[in-house]
């Protein structure tokens, strides 16, 4: 039992010279003593029950609240309408414009294959036609003994 009654003693030794302790810590320190009282205070409230009042009173601020929130929100509401109503005629003006280039692109693109076609059809043609022009003359002078030439006749220039 003696031993229950000393540590009962160290215990509230301890604690009654625990306030003197900090006051001789924070008394060099007037933020430091203030910030102590305040946690001695908020740590009291939070173990201390509401009253009837502070229930009441925070009853009224939560309903005033809703109160004041309501036209808020509904001004809220309207601006985003409103600023979606004036992005609207941009966006499909911008829509259009891309659909308008794009559509003008494929035009290029088409009738610059349709030249490439004819240009190569006209090529091919001629081609075509060349080598017909070297055949029919090639055998009618294979039979001279001049034989084939190997290549296209081109105009030699004298430099």
């Amino acid at each position: 039992m003696s031993s229950v009654t000393g540590a009962a003693s160290n215990v509230s030794d301890t604690a009654s010279a625990a306030p003197g302790q900090v006051v001789s810590q924070a008394q060099g320190n007037p933020l430091a003593a203030g910030l102590i009282a305040f946690g001695v205070g908020w740590l009291a409230s939070s173990l201390l029950p509401a009253s009837d009042a502070e229930q009441r009173a925070a009853v009224q601020l939560k309903e005033h609240a809703t109160d004041l929130a309501a036209p808020l929100q509904e001004k809220a509401k309207a601006a985003a309408q409103e600023v979606a109503d004036n992005l609207r005629e941009p966006a499909q003006q911008a829509a259009e414009s891309v659909k308008s280039s794009a559509q003008d692109a494929a035009g290029n693109v088409k009738g610059e294959a349709q030249s490439a076609t004819a240009d190569v059809t006209g090529q091919a043609q001629s081609a075509k036609e060349s080598v017909q022009g070297q055949a029919s003359s090639s055998s009618g002078s294979s039979s001279s003994g001049s034989g084939y030439s190997g290549g296209a006749s081109t105009p030699s220039s004298s430099l």
